[in-house]
């Protein structure tokens, strides 16, 4: 692994350790605190003055509350309806002996079952069960280059699928899901791209195989339920910022997501009826100077109500070196620096970058890529 890529994911807990450890001045500080919610309709218009528009109002909430939500996406409802299902039917009707034969711990990439007490992203102890799996062309409507190396640089398809006369239907469900988010992801990169005034077409190159791991995600009920008392929570999914450029959010109705405000104070975001929620993360705030925040978020489910969720982290070509744009450092004419840091962010490979943070959560602290590893149980598709 490039050393300056292994230094940079590892040091990357001191954004979140400094975003955590920040204290409350006031709790007035955030009452004004809003989540935008952006129609991507007229991003689909053939005018650039209509998607400027839209790319502008992605910029404003990439640059306040580092979350948005969007509507009117073209992601059918039947289409979002079905993938719950399918994560309501993997935790509920899939044995758990046949979860172990697909247990994350056989896997070099992260991919697999994923029960709560294996992995941990900030060392509490979490109640979230999932399942987890990554890039293949078969997944792609736009069928894919041919060129797709996982994090570590191999070629295979590593994906560990559910057996289908246990579970049947499963995986052409997830590959109806996932090919439209995909597809919706590469024509947000290009709003992004527009709300950095940069060509739309930037990213494009970086995207014709793009890393994108995704979760089907379940947290039990609280009990008891904990609607405002922050005493004893149960932590569904520890405070943390994503790794890749931007995070797809799709989930059930019951609350859980808590956002990391400016202040240092935690806010609910509620589920806004069809839409997605979007949040910045690491590759766009390196890519921006820290213009753009990877924002910090966790997981509570604090009602007495299951919670479905089903995570998309859209990344580019896992070789891709992110490095920060040019237009990004500099002086700001007021004596100080564009972004964070007068020369920006050191240069990294995307996949390894991921590969190292990801390889901190497991529970053993061996990570998933250690040389014990082994493959076994589940078809692979």
């Amino acid at each position: 692994m490039d050393s300056t890529t292994l230094s940079e994911a590892r040091s990357s807990t001191k954004y979140l350790e400094s975003r955590l450890a920040q204290k409350v001045t006031s709790q007035d500080a955030d009452s004004n605190f809003t989540i935008p919610i952006i129609d991507l309709a007229p991003s689909f218009s053939r005018s650039l003055d209509d998607r400027n528009k839209v790319a502008q109002q992605i910029r404003h909430a990439c640059t306040t509350s580092g979350f948005f939500y969007i509507t009117n996406h073209a992601i059918p409802e039947a289409t979002r309806a079905g993938i719950l299902k399918q994560a309501e039917r993997f935790i509920k009707d899939y044995p758990r002996s046949k979860k172990e034969e697909i247990h994350l711990r056989y896997s070099t990439l992260g991919y697999g079952w994923e029960p709560g007490d294996y992995t941990s992203i900030a060392g509490d102890s979490e109640t979230k069960e999932a399942f987890n799996w990554g890039y293949e062309a078969g997944l792609d409507k736009s069928g894919g280059d041919g060129e797709y190396t996982n994090l570590d640089g191999t070629t295979y398809c590593g994906n560990k699928w559910p057996d289908e006369e246990v579970l049947p239907g499963f995986y052409d469900g997830v590959r109806e899901y996932y090919s439209e988010v995909l597809q919706l992801a590469r024509h947000l990169f290009r709003l992004f791209a527009l709300s950095l005034d940069l060509d739309e077409h930037h990213f494009d190159t970086m995207t014709t195989h793009p890393g994108g791991i995704a979760r089907l995600l379940y947290y039990p009920p609280s009990t008891p339920p904990k609607q405002t008392s922050n005493s004893n929570l149960q932590i569904g999914l520890g405070a943390h910022s994503d790794y890749e450029c931007f995070t797809l959010l799709h989930s059930s109705s019951t609350p859980g997501l808590e956002i990391l405000t400016p202040h240092g104070t935690w806010h609910r975001a509620s589920p806004v009826p069809g839409s997605f929620i979007v949040n910045v993360a690491d590759f766009l705030m390196r890519w921006t100077n820290g213009i753009y925040k990877s924002t910090v978020h966790r997981v509570v489910n604090r009602g007495g109500e299951e919670r479905y969720s089903v995570p998309f982290f859209f990344s580019v070509n896992y070789e891709t070196l992110v490095e920060t744009l040019p237009t990004c450092v500099g002086k700001d004419g007021h004596g100080g620096f564009i972004g964070d840091r007068e020369d920006g962010y050191p240069q990294i490979r995307a996949g390894e970058y991921i590969l190292e943070r990801l390889n901190t959560t497991t529970k053993d602290g061996k990570g998933y890529f250690g040389n014990e590893a082994v493959f076994r149980g589940g078809s692979e598709k």
